[in-house]
């Protein structure tokens, strides 16, 4: 389509001017931290004059407006841009970038963080910003209600993740005429082209096979930008804004040459192509405000949950308390939860029933279902996210870049260990606990018992960081009284006194398992105290060591996961600088799983009860 040409000359040549500030910022500070990506950032520097001289709404002095616009930069390697941009909005001086990009201490890191009041996440894992631009436009089409627009900066290369096409269809699925995704289609990725190069018509054929608006343009020509902008912003849906552009734009010697990706000029090249784009500017540009937006409603004040009660002794699944906890805290307006299509096993759907206005399915697509996550809580909500914890393990780079987001969510995993059954060890998660543990800031909780669950999913709904609960198929009789409370780090003694001569140490399904077993080796005159370890991370180091001094030293931990880095690890590392002497036997899975009952695998694992008992024999 002919663009309007609605820019006059004088308009036109202060966004060439603009664009040629951007391409000169991004090779002065990637040259003097001697690392960076410039081609990367040149190609797309027309794109982002247009964008924040006439397009982005946002009031660079407060970055808390809830009515600005949001702006990802999914190639978030090409950060001298977007620190150029920062400079050029007066966010940042000149110095700071010229000075600090990529240096120790530096705020401007190589690729952007949240580190900075402007960066809503972490990027730079490819594929992850537009999948998290979806999450906030969730929030803001469906529950803020407010007309924020949100942009995204996508790389070519990074169109041949699945992230971006689950992001994509959910953005159709959902009808997000709140958001735009704009690819730099440069045609050079790392080793050379990329999968389509400038293969523009099959760019546009799968973009609009998910439901979305293709708007196809000359990335240089700023005219055109600017109408792509405009139709994006008048848009019934989402749309994709797909940029012919050429990289390293606007410098002959590297300018769609290969092998420049993440290659800072050298300090001569780099005085020859700033003196060729015009030299060092003090361009300033003041784009358009957002709209007034009402202040953010006190979501959470005065607003308790009335927990669900259990009956000490009845068998319930901690998935069912999950739901049933999840529900009662639908009363908080900022909670919101999500699901990859399980909702019905990890009783998700509880809330859905009763809150359908919150609750977002994200079908079989669990990258999407934790970034979604991660873009909700951009907008101050809290949400809840479940599926099979094995299945979270599809989308662990993204629950890695959201501790590097410092983002905060609250994970649930269901289904987890070989206390599943029949179905085998696709879809036993015995790696989860790890892999949680393993995330910055994270917290790893592990219920034994309805009431106990219920309880640590209303601990995750204000902590901060990645929060992930496991949870159970099966039902396991309750064992603590309502009202009782755990706090994160705790663990509780279910059994035990002065004159134990070994302590069980276990953590869900297999808690129930050292009970048993404790009962059996008391019937032997063996004594033995039970700690329910809940909270795997952060792990009660105290509870431990108390068991340890009270013990000579004899601990027995049972997990339903493999044997590394879950409950047994965390002992252990809790341990690390104790000078007393110190005797573990460490019961875990340590073999390839089939299908059976609950009890026979656990037996097979040798986790079971008998397991337990033998185990206690040779350090009592």
């Amino acid at each position: 389509m002919e663009a309007e040409r609605t820019l006059g000359e004088e308009q036109l040549t202060q966004l060439r001017e603009l664009a040629a500030q951007l391409r000169v910022d991004a090779i002065r500070c990637s040259t003097r931290a001697g690392s960076g990506h410039p081609t990367s950032s040149l190609s797309a520097a027309d794109l982002l004059a247009v964008l924040i001289s006439r397009h982005l709404r946002y009031d660079w002095a407060d970055a808390c407006h809830r009515g600005n616009d949001h702006l990802v930069f999914s190639k978030g390697h090409a950060s001298p841009l977007l620190y150029s941009v920062f400079k050029a909005v007066g966010a940042i001086t000149d110095q700071e970038l010229v000075d600090t990009y990529r240096q120790l201490g530096s705020r401007l890191q190589g690729h952007p963080t949240p580190a900075l009041p402007w960066v809503d996440v972490a990027t730079g894992s490819l594929g992850q910003g537009l999948p998290v631009g979806v999450g906030i436009a969730l929030a803001g089409q469906y529950l803020d209600r407010l007309p924020f627009h949100v942009w995204v900066l996508c790389g070519d290369s990074e169109t041949a993740e699945g992230s971006i096409w689950e992001a994509l269809d959910k953005a159709g699925h959902y009808g997000l005429r709140n958001l735009t995704a704009i690819v730099d289609v440069n045609r050079f990725g790392q080793r050379g082209p990329t999968e389509l190069e400038w293969d523009l018509d099959t760019y546009r054929r799968r973009v609009e096979a998910f439901g979305c608006q293709a708007i196809v343009i000359d990335g240089h020509d700023l005219a055109a930008i600017d109408d792509a902008f405009a139709r994006a912003r008048r848009a019934t849906g989402p749309t994709v804004v797909l940029a012919r552009t050429v990289k390293g734009k606007g410098v002959p010697e590297v300018e769609n040459k290969p092998g420049w990706h993440g290659k800072p000029l050298k300090p001569d090249a780099a005085e020859r192509a700033v003196a060729a784009l015009g030299g060092v500017r003090r361009i300033r540009v003041d784009g358009p405000r957002p709209e007034p937006a009402p202040p953010a409603p006190e979501r959470a004040a005065g607003r308790r949950p009335q927990l669900p009660r259990y009956d000490r002794g009845a068998k319930v699944a901690t998935r069912n308390a999950y739901g049933d906890a999840l529900r009662a805290l639908g009363v908080r307006p900022d909670v919101v939860a999500l699901d990859g299509e399980v909702s019905d096993s990890t009783r998700a759907d509880r809330f859905a029933e009763a809150h359908a206005d919150r609750y977002f399915e994200m079908f079989i697509s669990e990258q999407q279902l934790v970034a979604a996550a991660v873009g909700l809580q951009v907008r101050g909500y809290r949400p809840f996210a479940s599926t099979f914890a094995a299945f979270l393990s599809r989308a662990y780079d993204f629950v890695r870049m959201a501790g590097i987001s410092g983002a905060d969510i609250a994970l649930s995993g269901s289904h987890a260990g070989v206390e599943i059954g029949a179905d085998g060890p696709s879809q036993m998660g015995l790696e989860d606990l790890a892999a949680m543990r393993a995330v910055q800031g994270s917290t790893v909780l592990y219920p034994s018992d309805a009431v106990s669950c219920a309880a640590l999913v209303v601990e995750m709904v204000d902590r901060r960081g990645v929060n992930y609960l496991r949870t159970t198929r099966g039902g396991h009789p309750v064992l603590y009284d309502n009202d009782e409370a755990f706090p994160v780090g705790g663990s509780k003694l279910l059994r035990g006194g002065a004159d134990d001569r070994v302590a069980l140490i276990g953590a869900g399904v297999t808690v129930h398992n050292c009970l048993a077993a404790a009962e059996a080796l008391a019937g032997e005159g063996i004594t033995a105290r039970v700690i329910d370890a809940y909270s795997v991370k952060p792990l009660d180091a105290g509870r431990v060591r108390e068991a340890v001094r009270d013990t000579g030293g004899r601990l027995v931990v049972v997990e339903d996961h493999y044997p590394e880095g879950g409950l047994g690890s965390a002992v252990l590392e809790s341990l690390a600088d104790l000078a007393e002497p110190v005797r573990v036997r460490h019961l875990a899975v340590r073999g390839l799983p089939t299908s059976g009952t609950p009890t026979q695998l656990m037996d097979q694992a040798g986790i079971g009860v008998g397991d337990i008992v033998a185990a206690a024999r040779t350090l009592a």
